[in-house]
């Protein structure tokens, strides 16, 4: 009997062991922050005279680049990656204090590269010289953050000609000089009703005309204001925000608004908010999370939880659905859309298991499915992708609708990758922009 009560207790104390470590790694997911961990360096001194504003052939000034599809114009990129790429600067500071995970990709434009950070009680944004790595401005303003993910910014910066734009996990939406770093504005959704959702606000700013855009959530959902002087232009709908960033369709050579938010994607005329129509897509947590992909008037929106992917045509007045299915099911990472074909990562990003799938653009049919390149974000330029995984791995990949081709790939491009790395890559001007909590590196791609 003695034997019996021990083996019932060692199963009793296994079992409490492992409901403790699941309720630990579901709180993680919901309410921790990602620990900062490796190098942490204070952040160095600006550089003694500001340099001039220049312009690059290949610039990247806003979320999913200029173009808003994923593409650098960069040409003639290095493809032999058996020595690695030469990497030409890095920055250990974005991050200062242990509980300060912060997300947002980079920026840039010539020789200035805008980035989000974090302090214990600041946002920050640091301007970098893109090609040396100096520091030539930083700003800050105190934010009060929860730390689901850290108090970082999720939200990547827009520079619209001499000024940036910046909007933090807290809902402020700031207007900086992107030659000195003056902050010109700032302004918060909540102050006229916005609602921050669980994870923190995320939607990207884009500029349009005299607008910057942004949802709000709550009573805002989706808000444009002047992008000189900060005054609310219009505010459109109430509900949950969601985290995707807004886009811009074209139907019938009419540029229209699409924001993607927690209960669907809306398009909306973007002088004035109206919504047009609504496509209901609710998932898990109000999750939506990747950017819709515009073709002409053909727009692909995909999410997790099983929701898988769909494709519209868009008319002003509605839409028709094309096909649906789970061939692309991303939690947040955007397809890249190539003669008529879809690349890019289906599955959650909590783990580096996934799928790297080709689909047909026209049809949804699935041409092929690789779980070669784990989970992760990706990006385009001069024919072909550079995806990276979660753990800090860069892959080339170059797109063929008829089976997986990987051409190269450097393990630990990000190197101390303690969590999940999943600030997506950035191309600009023959450099290549790798970012993970603190750290920002940046390669060379020219050969």
């Amino acid at each position: 009997m003695k034997k019996k009560w021990k083996i019932i207790l060692i199963i009793v104390v296994i079992v409490f062991a492992i409901i403790i470590f699941l309720a630990y790694r579901a709180f993680h997911m919901i309410l921790g922050s990602e620990e900062i961990s490796g190098k942490l360096d204070k952040i160095p001194s600006t550089t003694a005279e500001v340099v001039p504003l220049t312009k690059g052939i290949a610039d990247w000034p806003c979320w999913r680049g200029s173009r808003l599809d994923g593409k650098n114009v960069t040409t003639g990129i290095n493809t032999d990656w058996t020595k690695g790429l030469k990497k030409l600067w890095q920055a250990d500071y974005l991050c200062q204090g242990k509980q300060t995970a912060t997300w947002s990709s980079p920026v840039v434009q010539g020789n200035r590269l805008v980035v989000p950070g974090r302090d214990e009680k600041n946002d920050l944004v640091f301007c970098i010289n893109s090609e040396t790595g100096k520091l030539i401005w930083a700003g800050s303003y105190p934010a009060d953050a929860e730390i689901g993910h850290g108090p970082g910014s999720r939200a990547t910066a827009c520079i619209d000609s001499i000024c940036v734009y910046t909007f933090g996990r807290s809902g402020d939406l700031a207007c900086w000089s992107l030659e000195n770093g003056k902050l010109i504005w700032k302004k918060n959704v909540k102050d006229i009703g916005g609602q921050e959702p669980r994870w923190g606000f995320a939607s990207s700013p884009l500029v349009y005309k005299n607008m910057v855009i942004v949802k709000g959530g709550g009573k805002a959902l989706v808000v444009a204001y002047n992008k000189i002087n900060g005054d609310v232009l219009w505010k459109s709908m109430e509900g949950d925000a969601g985290y995707s960033a807004s886009t811009l369709v074209s139907i019938d050579n009419d540029l229209k608004l699409l924001a993607y938010h927690a209960k669907g994607l809306s398009c909306l005329e973007p002088e004035n908010g109206k919504e047009l129509w609504r496509i209901p897509w609710e998932t898990d947590h109000g999750i939506n999370a990747t950017t819709p992909l515009v073709d002409k008037d053909i727009i692909f929106h995909t999410a997790g939880y099983n929701m898988g992917g769909q494709a519209i045509k868009a008319r002003k007045d509605g839409y028709s659905v094309l096909w649906k299915n789970n061939a692309i099911a991303s939690h947040h990472s955007d397809p890249i859309l190539i003669d008529g074909f879809l690349y890019g990562y289906s599955g959650q990003s909590t783990q580096n298991k996934g799928f790297f799938k080709c689909v047909e653009f026209a049809s949804g049919k699935e041409m092929w499915s690789s779980g070669e390149i784990g989970w992760g974000t990706t990006t385009f330029a001069d024919g072909y992708l550079l995806c990276l995984d979660i753990k800090g791995n860069l892959y080339l990949v170059r797109p063929d609708p008829a089976k997986f081709i990987k051409v190269g790939e450097i393990k630990s491009a990000l190197e101390n990758v303690k969590n999940q790395a999943w600030t997506v890559p950035v191309m600009a001007n023959g450099k290549l922009y790798l970012r993970y909590l603190q750290t920002l590196v940046c390669y060379n791609l020219m050969p």
